[in-house]
């Protein structure tokens, strides 16, 4: 009986501790259901004159303002037009900076999140609003530049370089401007390149430029029609480092071991940030070639010579490794060198090389002897001319003592 007692008694505690957490829960339920999660409020872009690198900011709902016991996130969407993709950021903040292409569509997209003891810690997302701005740009039509391009040439200075526009108004003028995060404000370019044919630029010593950051610019123009259509363009510089050329390529060769090894290139580029390209090229006596290429960050490698009658040349090039950047420019290719070494008339022999300098040398040596024989003909023409002459001398003595004799005697 006592058990039956005991067992009823524990069976109503639990309905009792379930009945106050069925409760509880409805409760919460209740308070998450009815707490409105607005979006972010009075959101707008902000352009400090950055040539892209924009401000976003945002207010708190109005609805949210006096919520005390929940953390409240702002969830800030925007898409990436230089990756072509969205990226998201969450943030307690009510501002945020990114870098923006500023000739194309910016698009946003931002939400409100809540999680805290009002939400029963569970995080409850508002609706998601989107903006879209398009800024706006005047000049010529057509007149945009073209094919603008930057290189950091061996981390001594950096060269940017553009073509005109497909339309170039009469009285054409161009001006970069350029920005980097530790610069309060934009500044025009350091050193202008006096234009080629075709190409205009710019020239940014080592000094003026800040590298693993957003480097903006911005050509534009003037013209005697109105101003020229802006370009913008935003780029990071350490990815532009074009190495200078290996300069010293050779060769160590001891018994059947070929060592190929090379310094470093001369500039600023730090020697671990560097990677090479060495390419052979073997040639056979039948004219017959082969290519391969090796990537290394040593500056020596060996292999093994069979001791045959082919040639190997070799030649090197660098460029920043991927520790160092995410991109960069193969540098100009060294000099060739050859192993066995053979110089360049050997390089371009042909079978009939030596059967033509053979009948060079030969027309030479005739050309020489019909000379000689010449000034020798020559002289004894002169010589017998003189003896002509001294003979005629003596005839017309003889004849005039001839004609002078009868009278004296």
């Amino acid at each position: 009986m006592e058990d039956r007692m005991t067992t009823s008694g524990t069976l109503l505690w639990m309905c009792l501790v379930m009945f106050v957490l069925l409760t509880q829960h409805t409760s919460h339920s209740t308070d998450v259901a009815s707490l409105s999660v607005d979006p972010p409020a009075n959101i707008k872009i902000t352009d400090p004159g950055h040539l892209g690198h924009l401000k976003i900011e945002w207010n708190r709902p109005s609805s949210l303002q006096n919520l005390t016991d929940c953390t409240v996130r702002y969830q800030l969407r925007f898409y990436n037009t230089y990756t072509e993709r969205w990226r998201s950021v969450r943030t307690v903040r009510l501002s945020y900076e990114a870098q923006f292409d500023l000739e194309k569509p910016i698009q946003l997209r931002m939400l409100t999140l809540v999680k805290g003891a009002c939400t029963n810690d569970t995080e409850v997302l508002g609706e998601e609003v989107e903006l879209v701005h398009t800024p706006e740009h005047t000049g010529v039509a057509g007149s945009r530049i073209r094919d603008f391009h930057c290189v950091y040439l061996k981390k001594e200075y950096m060269d940017c370089m553009w073509k005109a526009g497909s339309v170039n108004p009469p009285g054409s003028k161009h001006y970069l401007y350029y920005w980097h995060r530790e610069m309060p404000e934009t500044a025009e370019c350091p050193e202008y390149i006096p234009p080629s044919e075709f190409w205009i630029g710019c020239r940014f010593p080592k000094q003026s430029l800040l590298e693993f950051s957003e480097f903006n610019i911005c050509v534009n123009g003037s013209s005697t029609e109105g101003p020229l259509k802006p370009a913008f363009f935003s780029l990071e510089v350490q990815n532009k480092v074009k190495p200078a050329q290996v300069s010293d390529l050779q060769l160590l060769v001891e018994n059947e071991l070929v060592q190929v090894q090379w310094s470093p290139p001369a500039g600023k580029v730090p020697e671990q940030c560097l990677e090479y390209n060495l390419e052979g090229t073997t040639e056979s006596t039948d004219g017959s070639k082969w290519q391969w290429t090796n990537v290394t960050e040593d500056t020596t490698i060996d292999f093994l010579w069979n001791g045959g009658s082919q040639t190997t040349c070799f030649r090197v090039r660098s460029k920043v490794n991927d520790y160092c950047a995410d991109e960069g420019f193969w540098s100009d290719w060294s000099d060739t060198v050859c192993f066995p070494e053979i110089t360049v008339e050997d390089r371009n022999y042909e079978p009939w090389s030596d059967l033509a300098l053979a009948s060079i040398l030969i027309i030479i040596i005739v050309a020489v002897l019909i000379f000689c024989l010449m000034l020798w003909m020559l002289s004894k023409m002169c010589v017998n001319r003189k003896e002509q002459k001294q003979a005629f001398t003596l005839y017309q003595e003889k004849v005039h003592k001839a004609f002078l004799s009868p009278v004296f005697h």
